[in-house]
């Protein structure tokens, strides 16, 4: 009898074993976080409206901490310059720029970016605090928006 005791003990303590394995592949097997970006004109006055238009969508996905960022655009009055991620202290107000997108260099085309964010990024995502902004030649501050939101 105490001969099968001590088999037990050692199945029980291999399948143990095995089970601890394993935790760290779920754990680490997050699945990937879909975010929709529409992406719209931000006019701050009556006279930008002729400068500030146009309109896209993009989709970032999060796996793990590695955010990938692929969209389009279109109609603006002027040739895009530039696209940043830009993070605010809360959704819907201006903040600063902190990562940059590659952009089509017209008044149609793509956005894109592919980056590994820090812990302290991914929550601001997490919290609806980022957003791309699109430049244009016309209106350098700012021709279209788009917010990270779930």
């Amino acid at each position: 009898m105490h001969h099968l005791h001590k088999r037990s003990i050692g199945i029980l303590a291999g399948m143990l074993a095995a089970m601890l394995l394993l935790i760290p592949l779920f754990a680490g097997a997050q699945t990937p976080e879909t975010y929709k970006i529409r992406i719209a004109p931000v006019p701050r006055d009556v006279a930008m409206q002729k400068t500030v238009a146009g309109g896209g969508t993009a989709t970032a996905t999060l796996s793990a901490n590695k955010l990938t960022i692929t969209g389009t655009f279109d109609g603006l009055p002027s040739s895009a310059t530039s696209a940043k991620i830009h993070r605010s202290l809360t959704t819907g107000v201006r903040g600063s720029p902190f990562l940059d997108l590659t952009v089509t260099k017209a008044a149609k085309g793509t956005i894109a970016g592919s980056f590994d964010l820090t812990t302290e990024q991914v929550q601001y995502l997490k919290q609806g605090k980022l957003y791309i902004q699109i430049n244009s030649e016309k209106a350098p501050d700012g021709t279209l928006w788009g917010w990270l939101l779930k």
